[in-house]
Parts: C-alpha cells; sequence; structure tokens
C-alpha cells in the first residue's frame, strides 16, 4: 500500500549551474550517484569534443547542499579520462564506475577520484559493448549495464568479469530498442528504460520478463523517449521522460501519481556568481522569465521548457537518496532540482 503519495513531493532546492571549464557547476550533466557518506558524485558530458572543453568532461563531488568538494577526470582517451559519460554507479566500498558510450568501456576510480582500472571494448561479445549507458550495483553488488546498441542487459563483477546477460533487439517482452535507464528495487527486481521503445519493462533478479508500462504518447503512464528512473521503497517509479519534458510517478499498477515539470530557483552558487556580477544580475531581474509565447505545434513541451527557466530541459536521471528525496538531473540547464517530502530539510 501506497502510504506517502508522490503528489505531496515539493520542490526543495536547485544544485549546481552551467560551467564548462572546471570548478563548482556542471556542464550538461547526465547523471549521478552518492557515496556511503552523501556525497553526490555529478558526471558532465561537456561541450564539444575539441580539446579546449576536455576539461568541461568532469565528475563534480559535492554535498546535496551545495558544498562543493573538488572534481576529477576529463576528456580524453587515456587512462582516466572520459568522453562521452553516460552513467555513474558507486559501490558498497565507494568505487566509482563510470560508463562511456564513446569508448564503449568502464572507467573505475576511487572515491577520492585515482583512477583503479578500466574494462571493457567495442563488440557484440561477452565483455564487449556497444555504446553503454545506464549502469547500477545490484544487491550482490555487481554491475548491471545497459549495453544499448546490442540491446542486452549485462551483468558484471566489480572487477569487469562477465556473469550473465539477457535481452536482444526488438518490441517484445524482454526485448529492447536501445535500452537507457536501469534501476532495480528493495527486493532485487531490474527496471529497464527502453528508450526507442518508449515504455519500461521490469524484470526477476536473473533476467526473467515480469511486466510492462508505457507507449508512446505524451499522456499519463505514457513517454517519449525515456531516459532513466529510480523506484522508491514502496515500489513507486520516477521516470524521467525526457522527450515529455517530466518525470512522472508511477504505481506498481501503472497509475500516475504526479507528473512533475520543475520547479527550479537560482541554486547557491548561481546566486554567488550573480552578487560579484550585478550587471547580469541586473538584466536577469528585468527579464520575464516565464513568457507566454505560441509555441510550434507538436514541439510545445520541449520550446515550452527551453523558454521557462524553471521548468526541467531534458530531464535524464532520477535518483533517490537515504532520505527519500528525489534528484532530477537536468541536463540542458546545468543543474540538478530537488523534491523533498513536507517534512524533508537539506
Amino acid at each position: 500500500m501506497i502510504t506517502k503519495t508522490a503528489a505531496k513531493l515539493r520542490y526543495s532546492h536547485t544544485v549546481g549551474f552551467m560551467s564548462l571549464q572546471g570548478g563548482r557547476g556542471f556542464g550538461n550533466p547526465v547523471d549521478l550517484a552518492f557515496d556511503s557518506d552523501g556525497v553526490m558524485y555529478v558526471v558532465s558530458r561537456g561541450g564539444s569534443d575539441a580539446e579546449e572543453m576536455n576539461p568541461s568532461k568532469r565528475v563534480t563531488k559535492c554535498t546535496v547542499g551545495e558544498q562543493f568538494l573538488g572534481e576529477f577526470s576529463s576528456g580524453g582517451q587515456n587512462d582516466g579520462q572520459i568522453m562521452w559519460p553516460s552513467s555513474i554507479a558507486i559501490d558498497g566500498e565507494d568505487r566509482v564506475y563510470i560508463g562511456d558510450e564513446a569508448l564503449h568501456r568502464v572507467s573505475v576510480f576511487d572515491k577520492e577520484g585515482n583512477f583503479l582500472y578500466r574494462w571493457g571494448r567495442q563488440g557484440n561479445g561477452e565483455g564487449e559493448f556497444d555504446r553503454p549507458a545506464g549502469m547500477i550495483v545490484d544487491g550482490d553488488g555487481n554491475l548491471l549495464i545497459a549495453d544499448s546498441l546490442n540491446h542486452r542487459i549485462q551483468q558484471y563483477t566489480p572487477t569487469g568479469e562477465f556473469i550473465s546477460q539477457w535481452g536482444s533487439a526488438g518490441d517484445g517482452e524482454g526485448e529492447f530498442n536501445m535500452p537507457w535507464g536501469v534501476a532495480a528495487d528493495a527486493a532485487g527486481n531490474v527496471y529497464v528504460v527502453d528508450w526507442r521503445n518508449d515504455r519500461i519493462q521490469k524484470f526477476t533478479a536473473d533476467g526473467k520478463f515480469v511486466r510492462v508500462w508505457g507507449g508512446s504518447d505524451a499522456d499519463d503512464g505514457k513517454f517519449n523517449r525515456p531516459a532513466g528512473l529510480a523506484v522508491d521503497d514502496e515500489g513507486v517509479l520516477y521516470v524521467a521522460d525526457w522527450g515529455n519534458e517530466r518525470v512522472q510517478a508511477l504505481t506498481q499498477d501503472g497509475e500516475c501519481l504526479a507528473n512533475l515539470r520543475g520547479e527550479s530557483g537560482l541554486s547557491k552558487w548561481a546566486h554567488e556568481y550573480f552578487t560579484t556580477n550585478m550587471d547580469e544580475l541586473e538584466e536577469r531581474e528585468r527579464a520575464n522569465l516565464e513568457p507566454e509565447l505560441v509555441y510550434p505545434p507538436g514541439d510545445e513541451l520541449r520550446q515550452e521548457s527551453a523558454m521557462v527557466e524553471k521548468l526541467f530541459w531534458g530531464p535524464t536521471t532520477v535518483k533517490i537518496d537515504a532520505e527519500g528525496r528525489v534528484f532530477v538531473v537536468d541536463t540542458a540547464r546545468a543543474r540538478v532540482q530537488v523534491f523533498a517530502w513536507p517534512d524533508s530539510a537539506h
């Protein structure tokens, strides 16, 4: 039984702002994870692949209250570098795993950002990837990775030894068309975001199909290129419905409990930036941040998100911390929006 509904979630605060040259802030963030101390690690995909943009590809460490703790990695193909990071996961020993679409590999770091080892290469065999996407640590401490263009889920030990796989290309039960996000619930069931099929599939821990949600639309319970998801301790799914510019909260029966469009205010880092750049702050205060415009038919949601600052613009990932707070990676606006229950504080 749902004892606290997602409809009661309230916007808490925002973490981050745009910074493509390192330091406080993010550059097109795509995923986040928490270590055993509750420190937040946000991985940024950055700008272009030009050498001068390499600092924008990085992992930022900070607290939920926006204390900047440092950063590590940068753009490149050498050990410890990343090019198109797609996911981040942290295990019980605080090893940090980063999946990389461009390099078709997983790189592993300690919690201080020191490179440890990596595995993977492009291909469709065991131990190979074709654009690895979402990644989680399962209940046994192993890695589950969505192997996007191979249309499968692969399981590995923390050192990169192949264990198992399931899935194939298609739109039937247990089949995928570019799987992306991965999540698990308290019972060990696995949830896979089936990106181009506009659906979520649920499996047992060993890959047996259980059920499916979704279909292509903007209605409640439907999706337009969903990207990531999280499952809370009551089994509620929080889905980053990327193409519909929202996060949907669904019960196990598919009932839509809430649609979040975003409520962002300025982050602490953004406030500090504007107080030292008063001319920009004055321009911002004169601007209409919620303009009433007529948007092109068929693209209203994306155009509205691009024009209204508080809304999600390209939400890619949802994560839930130990306190039950919901974190949404708001990629195009280089921030994380945090939602909490009424009795929570940050």
